[in-house]
């Protein structure tokens, strides 16, 4: 009912605007009747001087954002950790050590202690406090993790992306091993991207699962009773695909394609998730994907970058889409660019809420920048 109002106003506002003409606001886009609110630089935090950051996540108990970088005193304590910042008084404070090799992926689930999962080079997942600074666990995959997340409908399931394709899922009551191991349907290139959904009563996709993404496409596995999972392949143009984001409440994805040959600039496609009964009379589902909007950025991309899609912060049932742009060193909400990063490509972007003031973290190599929603 909120989204259906919500489109109301959007179409409205856009037809009042544009008298003769009958172009409509999607969801996603900024309606036209939007107050001049936007988001304004609130803080810049140095992260690293040697310009080794990647990735970042938000610690919604502990009011933290954490950034991966490389150990600041590399000669006494090699590897890479992360750079704890409060975002309650907004400063930096210590340099958590915990892997050998770069990290590739950062996540909090839903639990209160402020367990941190990371992923990294090093073949390893762990699992750091940050109530002690330490590491708590350590799983060793054998290959690469480029990604991870945490299942949000038991917090006892933590999944790991390998560089083969392949999903390993573990269980904390299980220190040795993975309990059980998604292998790839078809290709076997990097795991870009790993987020989970969980059940909800959504219309379009009730079910939960994992929605990984590769460079070669995307798979939902959709989470079936007794912890199995099936697979269902979206339908993603072929190849270039390099970050697949998620919107949980609404059930929309984000993916982000290089520029290719019959597209010379970088596209961000937001598609709704919807799930359908089979043909044939059984029980089961087939969960797809349909385009909803296209958003393009520049024409260069050479760096594996992380967008975000997420409700707007006015909170209208509209969903902002806010993607990095490598030619103008920018980050773009919904199509409008807002900051300059100095020369330096947006790695990766953070939308959070301390004290229910809406926020954007922008990350580069170097730099974590605050904005704030005013």
């Amino acid at each position: 009912l909120q989204e259906l109002k919500a489109l109301v106003v959007q179409y409205n506002a856009s037809a009042s605007q544009q008298p003769g003409s009958s172009q409509t606001c999607l969801p996603g886009s900024l309606p036209s009747s939007q107050s001049q609110r936007k988001y304004h630089l609130e803080k810049v935090f140095v992260v690293s001087q040697t310009g080794n950051c990647r990735v970042m996540a938000y610690c919604d108990s502990l009011s933290c954002l954490v950034v991966s970088q490389s150990s600041p005193q590399s000669t006494f304590i090699p590897g890479c950790g992360v750079k704890m910042i409060s975002l309650a008084n907004m400063k930096s404070s210590q340099y958590v050590p915990i892997h050998s090799k770069q990290i590739r992926g950062l996540a909090f689930g839903n639990r209160a202690d402020g367990l941190l999962l990371s992923a990294a080079l090093d073949n390893t997942l762990k699992l750091t406090s940050l109530a002690t600074n330490t590491v708590v666990q350590t799983y060793n995959a054998g290959r690469p993790v480029w990604s991870c997340c945490w299942c949000l409908d038991d917090a006892n399931y933590i999944y790991a992306g390998l560089v083969n394709g392949s999903v390993m899922i573990y269980d904390l009551r299980h220190t040795s091993s993975h309990v059980q191991e998604l292998v790839p349907q078809k290709s076997r290139c990097p795991m870009v991207s790993l987020s989970y959904l969980p059940r909800t009563a959504s219309t379009s996709l009730p079910c939960g699962g994992i929605l990984a993404g590769t460079l070669e496409g995307a798979c939902f596995w959709e989470q079936k009773a007794g912890n199995s999972y099936q697979p269902h392949h979206l339908p993603l143009e072929p190849g270039g695909c390099i970050d697949i984001q998620t919107e949980i409440s609404t059930r929309h994805c984000l993916a982000t394609y290089r520029p290719s040959k019959n597209n010379p600039c970088v596209r961000c496609v937001m598609m709704e998730l919807t799930c359908s009964p089979r043909t044939d009379a059984s029980e089961d589902v087939v969960c797809s994907s349909n385009p909803v909007q296209t958003f393009s950025a520049g024409p260069t991309c050479k760096l594996l970058t992380k967008n975000a899609i997420f409700q707007s912060p006015e909170e209208d049932g509209s969903i902002f889409v806010c993607a990095g742009d490598e030619a103008s060193n920018s980050a773009m909400v919904s199509l409008i660019p807002f900051s300059v990063m100095e020369g330096l490509p947006v790695l990766d972007i953070c939308p959070l809420e301390v004290n229910q003031a809406p926020l954007l973290a922008t990350l580069t190599e170097k730099t974590a920048k605050i904005f704030k929603w005013r």
